[in-house]
């Protein structure tokens, strides 16, 4: 489990990333780490971007339903209009943001904020998504977490999308994605793993 860094005279702010697949937790460990900060009388604002809606408007929202109340704004650089009230920081579904959101968290950084971002990794084409890629290289502490593969157990690294849509940017559910481990990923690209044996013997002949 995560803990807070703590270190005497440092002059400046971190960043933190917790990145990983869909349903693999990362919004639930992002609003763990917020929540621990008021504990802690900490000043903490929340950040997402405005396209982001599945949930609730403004509240940052888990797939277990825990949530916690968010900013939403249109790109990266609104983040440092409302920055300078708050001691932590707390950034959602990262991967959604432009490019500038690197330079707005080593900006805040370099002001003695601690930033916290939650984000996809991997688009369901399994490629770097967004800004994430960048902030990772930036970062002073970095938390990968796994979802579970629900075709063979293992752990989930991927975003498989079960729709035809190709855009990168398709807001989604259970109905839309689901995590998977590397191999049952790229074998969703030759066999669908949600048809039932008898109906893919069948498709097959």
């Amino acid at each position: 489990m995560f803990l807070e860094p703590s270190f005497k005279g440092q002059r400046s702010g971190w960043i933190e990333v917790v990145c990983g697949s869909m349903f693999s937790g990362k919004t639930e460990e992002l609003i763990r780490r917020l929540k621990r900060a008021k504990i802690a009388n900490m000043s903490v604002g929340i950040f997402k971007p405005r396209i982001d809606t599945r949930y609730d408007e403004e509240k940052v929202v888990s797939h277990d339903a825990n949530f916690i109340m968010s900013t939403p704004v249109e790109k990266s650089m609104d983040i440092l209009r409302y920055a300078d009230k708050f001691n932590v920081i707390g950034i959602d579904e990262a991967q959604f943001f432009d490019l500038e959101l690197t330079e707005v968290c080593q900006t805040l950084a370099l002001r003695g904020k601690r930033i916290i971002i939650a984000g996809l990794d991997m688009d369901f084409r399994g490629v770097p998504f967004g800004p994430i890629p960048h902030l990772l290289a930036v970062a002073e502490y970095i938390t990968k977490v796994h979802a579970i593969c629900p075709h063979c157990g293992n752990l989930a690294t991927h975003s498989y999308r079960l729709s035809v849509e190709e855009q990168t940017v398709l807001l989604g559910e259970k109905d839309a994605y689901e995590p998977r481990c590397r191999t049952c990923y790229q074998m969703g690209n030759i066999l669908d793993l949600r048809m039932p044996v008898e109906e893919q013997n069948s498709k097959g002949n």
